[in-house]
């Protein structure tokens, strides 16, 4: 009787079997990505061979040579990793307390508009270590004013935060229009130019000798200092209750709506910073290209990163290795834009693909062991 029970259980039990996981140790994470990586590249080297014909060896040197290939491409690689975590670092208490942050593009239009408009206004007879700061605080301040708009609907209202953030962006984008044609120069070129080039006013210092040390220095002490806000502050504890159960924290005495607007208001005035990145210390002007997608991008290194600004650091600097890798096979090769996208979509894929198999665990009728 006993047999015919088990395998009347057993005939019920379902081939496999999908169950979360409670926890996972973090050798074998890194090893779940790193499997994943070297999948996506075996992929991409087959794909490469089959379609173009190209020894796939030689083009994962050329994409290395494309981000690291020379002292100029290090820096301008660590540059555009720093603008990447800055947004990622913005997005990071947002994203915590599940409210879906995605106005960073015009977040980071706002601030750069502010730092623009401080070099174009206030360099006359300004010291360029005091209008830096004039130009952080500002940037700062409109970033702030941009996330606090959708964050005071949500409070008040309990509006779609992801409309109004992302429809945020557009209004952002055609305020960045009407400035740039304010501010043409010259006059007929549909652009700002080169702000303050002659006396670099509101621009970077060199550091070291070198252009971008002062970006890296900023972002890390940002990283840092979001991190210890995360993780050991009362604010950071609010935000980790509100996104994990609304209604626990209001059981708590925790006023929910007082946390959406405080780390908006954070959240904002971050990614703000990283418009004043981008115009006082990459490009020095404004455009609407300034924020470049950035906003989006940064979206995929908060949420693998499981925002921890420490793992965002790696996850920044893998996304720009990718994209300065993709256009150099795309230039070294004669390929155009897609087969060199192709292979970065790739690896992204597998990579997120693998968040999978970091939450669940397979498991197979009759076993309990992981698959």
């Amino acid at each position: 009787m006993q047999n015919n029970n088990k395998t009347v259980h057993s005939g019920h039990e379902p081939l496999i079997r999908i169950v979360k996981r409670d926890a996972i140790p973090v050798w074998k994470t890194i090893c779940i990505y790193a499997l994943a990586i070297v999948l996506a590249l075996v992929v991409c080297g087959f794909l490469i061979y089959a379609i173009v014909g190209l020894n796939p060896i030689r083009v994962y040197i050329s994409m290395a040579k494309g981000a690291f290939g020379s002292e100029k491409r290090i820096w301008v690689t660590l540059r555009d990793t720093m603008m990447l975590l800055c947004i990622g670092i913005g997005l990071a208490p947002a994203f915590k307390m599940r409210f879906w942050n995605i106005g960073a593009e015009g977040q980071i239009l706002a601030g750069g508009l502010a730092s623009a408009a401080c070099m174009l206004y206030l360099s006359k007879g300004m010291p360029n270590g005091l209008m830096l700061v004039i130009m952080f605080v500002l940037s700062a301040l409109a970033g702030a004013l941009w996330g606090l708009l959708p964050a005071l609907f949500k409070a008040r209202w309990n509006t779609n935060e992801t409309l109004f953030t992302l429809m945020m962006n557009y209004v952002a984008i055609q305020l960045t229009s009407f400035f740039v044609a304010k501010w043409e120069h010259p006059f007929g070129s549909n652009s700002v130019g080169i702000i303050n080039q002659s006396t670099k006013i509101g621009w970077f210092p060199q550091i070291l000798g070198q252009n971008y040390l002062l970006n890296v220095i900023l972002v890390l002490t940002l990283a840092a200092l979001m991190y210890c806000y995360l993780k050991y502050s009362k604010q950071g504890y609010e935000i980790s209750v509100v996104g994990e159960s609304q209604n626990t924290a209001r059981y708590a005495g925790i006023r929910v709506g007082e946390v959406f607007i405080r780390t908006m208001l954070l959240s904002g005035a971050i990614c703000g910073v990283a418009g004043f990145l981008a115009v006082a210390g990459a490009s020095h002007t404004i455009s609407v290209d300034t924020a470049g997608g950035q906003g989006f991008t940064a979206i995929i290194v908060a949420w693998l990163s499981k925002f921890n600004t420490g793992i965002m650091i790696l996850v920044s600097m893998l996304l720009v290795f990718l994209d300065k890798g993709a256009l150099e096979i795309a230039s070294a090769y004669n390929l155009n834009s897609f087969a060199s996208q192709m292979i970065t979509g790739i690896i992204l894929f597998f990579i997120l693909g693998c968040e999978f198999f970091i939450r669940y665990r397979i498991i197979f009728r009759g076993t309990h062991k992981e698959g």
